[in-house]
């Protein structure tokens, strides 16, 4: 039965390990800073998203097909990735430097975004204190492929390990660069509207509410935690202090996190599929 199916992964996987965990938030922050820095990637979201007026309603869409993939039944799992298959075959968008068209669904596009995505949430997972061997991260990007899949890609031709995601980031980085739009998307990123019902007027005269503080703090941390390369790039040292006041920050929000109801951290989608193992175990 569908009902009883756990998915592409399942409670032994080391996905489930990693995404188990509610300070990926700052994960996903991290990936987009990252995806900004792709001229092709960022032409693409700037010219078919709608991105500044429905940042929040794009994040929540976003954080629910991931959690559809990596905690839905297989069958919830392939329709999330027909859907995206069919709205990403629909889009076009121009190149910013040459003026030439090119396809959303572009593997090299489908691949930076994938990349940079699994990196983020496993090397955020880790530096925040999960405890993860150099065989469970390369576990985690294997079992990846099943979701570069789905959004049309080869699964042999997506890193499958730490060695080949390094890899992947050297043959890359030449392409990256910081354009206006990328510029524009990182400012926008690190001080985003808030929802009027979390932005209320801080007490003691401060002009920016406590969950705009707080954002600012995330931020903060995932931009901390990118890689030299990628902070050099958007003008920062890259230097190792940046990384370690990054590594306490993310360290502290994973215990604050893990310290609320799981109600509040765990999405519906994720606690319908330990429902569904408790009843597998039952069986």
């Amino acid at each position: 039965m569908d009902n009883d199916d756990l998915g592409l992964f399942g409670p032994g996987s080391i996905t489930w390990k990693v995404h188990d965990e509610p300070v990926l938030i700052v994960a996903g922050l991290r990936s987009l800073y990252l995806q900004a820095l792709h001229p092709r990637a960022m032409a693409g979201v700037a010219q078919n998203s709608n991105y500044r007026s429905d940042a929040w309603g794009r994040l929540v869409r976003t954080g629910t097909y991931i959690d559809t993939v990596n905690y839905g039944t297989t069958a919830e799992a392939e329709t999330a990735g027909r859907r995206l298959r069919a709205l990403h075959a629909r889009l076009r968008a121009t190149d910013p430097f040459t003026g030439e068209p090119f396809r959303i669904d572009d593997p090299d596009l489908l691949r930076w975004v994938h990349v940079t995505e699994v990196e983020s949430f496993v090397g955020t997972a880790r530096r925040a204190g999960l405890s993860l061997t150099d065989a469970e991260v390369d576990g985690y990007y294997a079992e990846q492929r099943r979701a570069a899949a789905l959004v049309g890609l080869d699964p042999a031709d997506v890193p499958g390990s730490a060695a080949e995601v390094a890899d992947y980031y050297r043959t890359v980085r030449p392409e990256l660069r910081m354009t206006k739009a990328a510029a524009e998307t990182a400012l926008f990123l690190t001080a985003p509207p808030i929802p009027w019902k979390l932005s209320r007027p801080a007490r003691l005269g401060l002009s920016l509410g406590p969950p705009r503080w707080a954002y600012f703090g995330v931020a903060g941390t995932a931009l901390g935690l990118l890689p030299p390369w990628a902070l050099r790039l958007y003008g920062g040292l890259g230097l190792p202090t940046t990384a370690l006041t990054a590594d306490l920050s993310v360290r502290t929000l994973r215990l604050a996190l893990a310290a609320l109801p799981r109600t509040w951290r765990e999405s519906p989608i994720r606690q319908a599929a330990k429902d569904r193992v408790v009843r597998s175990l039952a069986v």
